[in-house]
């Protein structure tokens, strides 16, 4: 039987608030949602301020970071790069934004921002996975 790491109320508070912290410093009223290795809803905060979609959109990029093993950001890329067919793969969303976490080698979940540029999006989101993962 194999053990594996799994995200807790414990790292689900240290990543809200390192994105809140992360986001507040720069003004960006941003939704922050963290999803587990399924890409299933473990929290979602939406700052003052940001708009109610971007709520729904930082959950779909956490889901396709967890469902994708990958930074959303490299879909996006990929479409971006001519390969507009994959705009038909069943990840939820192809936009820049969402962040795996990876412990041990494996994806334990992963955290979506959406509410700025996707660039600053990506910025907030690792701050949260910095704060549960080492280097």
């Amino acid at each position: 039987m194999r053990s594996r790491n799994i995200l807790g109320l414990a790292e689900l508070e240290l990543i809200l608030a390192a994105t809140r912290t992360q986001a507040e410093q720069q003004g960006w009223a941003v939704s922050i949602s963290v999803v587990d290795e399924g890409g299933h809803p473990l929290a979602l905060l939406r700052l003052d301020g940001a708009s109610p979609i971007s709520a729904y959109i930082a959950g779909e990029k956490a889901r396709t970071a967890a469902l994708g093993r990958r930074e959303s950001k490299g879909y996006e890329d990929m479409v971006n790069g001519g390969r507009t067919a994959f705009l038909s793969a069943p990840l939820l969303t192809s936009l820049e934004g969402g962040v795996p976490i990876v412990v041990g080698g494996e994806v334990i979940g992963a955290v979506g921002v959406s509410g700025v540029k996707a660039e600053q999006d990506a910025q907030v989101a690792r701050a949260g996975v910095g704060a549960v993962v080492a280097g």
